[in-house]
């Protein structure tokens, strides 16, 4: 496959300042640094090309022959295929340094610097405690009028034998003799240095001369924990309720993480919801239906509900009844409200009184034996 053009592949003009060609490379091998992109032969393809290009067009030497005599000019002096890229930067503290605005700590995190967390890790300080998830399943019925729940888990919590400091008594943290402290090591990833956690230390810069025998150094002891409270009236599926510093302990003195109460909630056997009104369907008969009715269901709390069937009433016609529906959330006074679709049965067997009752109605009614189809759609 044909070389593309460098200027092309970095996407600048030809008179792009250093800067510019720096901007540029940089952008692109955030975007496509095999560590970023595991197992993408594109990517690895692509920062491969990149490198390529601003080797080339940040060398003083090689960008003036590239210029005049392109590829030609310069494939002598790239090493061929096994070139290391001598002048391209070697360290993303090389590449990604100097910049303003932070932009190193969030490169970091793209690459596992760990961001501000690790760097309060490798510190000392104090940092904040994992938060934890607990999916809860609740009746339909609980999600639409709220409830009171208890909930079991595990968490981390600050070891009671050394105050979270993972020291035994008398003892004392001292630096990591592998990483010197900084919590990180280097490997070599090509022409890049990625940096790790220390393996040792696992990133803190620190080592204990005599871990605490009760939470082996780790300064938190997982325990089992038992918590109440309460599930508002109106909440959804998949509703989200924080339960704020009851995750894991923080490590040297920060705060707990939280913990995130996801709630599944499950389907009733009768009443369906949509927002804040519910549908259930109500079985009449067809004299009911034809005559009008006064019958009365029971509510998804239980409670008595009248209902009035007009005369003439045909299956399928949706019935609202005000202010019986879902309460909002936060706001339980105000309700939704309850439809019910009404479904007329037909008899599958009469007596030989219905039938001839039925025989003379028909014969009054006199129905027509040729009746006109319409759509489908004219019956929603």
């Amino acid at each position: 496959m044909a070389k593309r053009d460098y200027y092309e592949v970095l996407g600048i003009q030809k008179g792009a300042t250093e800067d510019e060609i720096k901007k540029a490379y940089r952008k692109l091998a955030v975007k496509y640094h095999p560590d970023r992109n595991p197992d993408d032969k594109e990517a690895a393809e692509k920062f491969r090309e990149a490198t390529e290009a601003y080797e080339v067009l940040s060398d003083e030497k090689k960008r003036p022959l590239y210029d005049q005599y392109g590829f030609a000019g310069v494939d002598d002096q790239m090493g061929g295929v096994g070139a290391q890229y001598s002048h391209a930067f070697h360290d993303f503290s090389d590449l990604f340094g100097g910049m303003g605005g932070g932009f190193g700590d969030i490169f970091d995190n793209i690459f596992g610097g760990g961001g501000s967390r690790s760097s309060a890790r490798r510190r000392g300080g104090p940092t904040e405690g994992a938060s934890l998830r607990y999916d809860l399943n609740i009746s339909f019925k609980d999600a639409v009028y709220g409830t009171k729940a208890d909930i079991h888990f595990k968490h981390n919590e600050t070891c009671e034998s050394c105050k979270g400091s993972g020291c035994a008594p008398g003892a004392n943290r001292r630096t990591c003799p592998t990483c010197g402290g900084t919590g990180q090591i280097r490997r070599s990833a090509g022409f890049f240095a990625v940096q790790q956690p220390c393996p040792d230390c696992s990133g803190t810069g620190t080592k204990i001369d005599k871990p605490c025998k009760d939470c082996g150094g780790r300064g938190v002891v997982q325990k089992a924990k038992k918590i109440s409270f309460t599930i508002p009236a109106g909440v959804d599926d998949g509703k989200r309720i924080v339960l704020s510093h009851q995750g894991d302990a923080g490590e040297n003195g920060g705060p707990a993480g939280d913990l995130v109460v996801i709630l599944h909630v499950d389907s009733h056997p009768i009443f369906e919801r949509d927002g804040q009104d519910l549908y259930c369907a109500v079985p009449v008969s067809f004299s009911q239906a034809i005559l009008g009715a006064d019958i009365t269901i029971d509510s998804l709390d239980g409670k008595k509900i009248a209902i009035k069937i007009p005369a003439g009433t045909s299956s399928g016609k949706l019935l609202r009844i005000k202010g019986e529906g879902v309460p909002v959330a936060g706001n339980v006074a105000r309700r939704g409200d309850l439809y019910i679709k009404i479904l007329i049965q037909i008899p599958q067997r009469i007596s030989g009184a219905q039938k001839d009752l039925l025989q003379k109605y028909m014969e009054l009614e006199n129905p027509t034996t040729n009746p006109k189809p319409v759509t489908l759609a004219s019956l929603d």
